[in-house]
């Protein structure tokens, strides 16, 4: 191919890149457009309309949208994760108190970056303990990518997701437990950049909703890095844990919402050591 051909064809490329993002992208302000239905969500609001007074789900995430845990090393950060797993595995779930779901036939996708075999399965095994009567296999995904680069485990959850869609299945919810281990340094500005974009666009593309844990920096109510910045600026929903070391409790916190922010709430492990949401923030 010589340079000339090589030219036109990528401005053809680029062209239809362009034609592709103005039709997709136009928003037509008279169209009606319904707010994004609920993934999962913490209590609820009395809303005054004309036929009542009416309940609705208060938010933590929705679909096409994504959210994100923040909180120190070693503050039960995947048993908190194990909470929303068990609730949007059954809304029913005994340990999840306020804590609502609606799943319907979606499925859940849960990749863990950090932990290998043994300890994955034990936190995926965790979901399974507190849904006994629940068929898990039939929409629980599970996989532990500590073993592979960066790059690919970028690639791999991309590939899994695709396929999701060509085997006619509905991508719910996700969790990517360790989202720091997507780039090669949470301080890469251009890395950080990227990867949040490419989880939009997965949230956009498969109607989603992807939560992402996060450490906080030493000392600092801030997550790390540009990659925790760009996280901050972009999520639907900012979930905060703090752990009490007297009462090993946790209390997890909205710390940003594009919704209407859930109350505080806090939880704690049973004897089993399964999480569980205490009935009232008092009794912490």
């Amino acid at each position: 191919m010589n340079k000339n051909n090589k030219e036109l064809d990528e401005q053809i490329e680029h062209e239809l890149t362009m034609q592709y993002i103005q039709e997709n992208c136009h928003i037509d302000i008279d169209k009606k457009i319904e707010h994004p239905p609920v993934a999962f969500s913490y209590g609820t609001k009395e809303v005054e309309t004309i036929d009542g007074l009416k309940h609705f789900p208060i938010p933590i995430g929705t679909y096409g949208n994504f959210s994100f845990i923040q909180a120190p090393p070693k503050s039960m950060k995947t048993f908190f994760v194990s909470l929303i797993s068990s609730c949007y595995a059954n809304s029913n779930c005994q340990y999840t108190g306020e804590m609502d779901s609606f799943r319907g036939d979606r499925h859940l996708i849960h990749f863990d970056t950090e932990q290998g075999e043994w300890h994955s399965q034990r936190v995926f095994r965790r979901v399974k303990q507190m849904n006994p009567n629940t068929d898990l296999k039939k929409f629980y995904h599970t996989f532990a990518l500590r073993q592979v680069s960066y790059k690919e485990r970028i690639d791999f959850i991309e590939y899994y997701l695709k396929n999701m869609v060509s085997e006619e299945k509905k991508v719910g919810l996700v969790i990517i437990d360790g989202v720091a281990d997507l780039v090669s340094d949470a301080n890469n500005l251009e890395e950080s950049n990227l990867l949040v974009q490419k989880i939009m666009t997965w949230t956009t593309v498969y109607d989603c909703h992807i939560v992402t844990v996060i450490h906080s920096n030493w000392g600092s109510d801030k997550p790390t890095g540009h990659l925790g910045s760009f996280l901050e600026k972009k999520t639907e929903t900012q979930i905060k844990l703090e752990f009490d070391n007297l009462t090993r409790a946790v209390v997890v916190s909205c710390k940003r919402s594009r919704n209407g922010a859930f109350k505080d709430f806090v939880f704690k492990l049973n004897e089993r050591a399964l999480p569980f949401i205490m009935p009232t923030i008092e009794e912490f």
